[in-house]
């Protein structure tokens, strides 16, 4: 339960695709010649930026909903309102999250997670690192697209 009606429409208005930070990464990742998919469902944890050719997936985690900083936020979130709640719920995401990753990673992509604050303080730098991982990972020949990988990824899951 909500502490407030205001606090229950300030989390009603956070996004889950087309954020702040993710908004400025992609441009930034467009100014320096990446290209990308966004949000491919059929990949586990449906990532925020996929390079398929590459094999990496991007990430781009909110800072309080996935726990940056989770011993100093879980002392916060232990003295609020509705601790109980705000805490398992958080542990939960941060839990998928590791999952999610060890499952990708154990497909062949390389998961790449960024932190919101990251972004917004210098989306260039993370984006020339980003591109450094993919450059690195780019094979000498390999078909195109994503709906190939697709179907194996959930081949493999079954």
């Amino acid at each position: 339960m909500p502490a407030s009606e205001a606090a229950s429409r300030a989390k009603r208005a956070n996004r889950k695709k087309d954020t702040t930070h993710e908004v400025l990464l992609r441009r930034a990742l467009w100014r320096v010649g990446l290209r990308y998919r966004k949000h491919v469902s059929c990949l586990p944890g449906n990532p925020d930026l996929v390079f398929a050719r590459a094999r990496v997936v991007v990430f781009c985690d909110g800072d309080f909903w996935h726990g940056r900083n989770w011993g100093h936020l879980k002392s916060q979130l232990e003295q609020g309102y509705n601790a109980a709640y705000w805490l398992a719920k958080i542990g939960r995401n941060r839990k998928r999250d590791r999952q999610t990753s060890a499952l990708l990673e154990a497909l062949g992509w390389t998961v790449l997670r960024l932190w919101e604050t990251d972004i917004k303080i210098d989306p260039s730098t993370v984006a020339t690192a980003i591109s450094a991982t993919v450059k690195a990972r780019l094979p000498d020949t390999s078909p195109r697209g994503t709906a190939r990988r697709c179907r194996v990824v959930v081949n493999s899951l079954l």
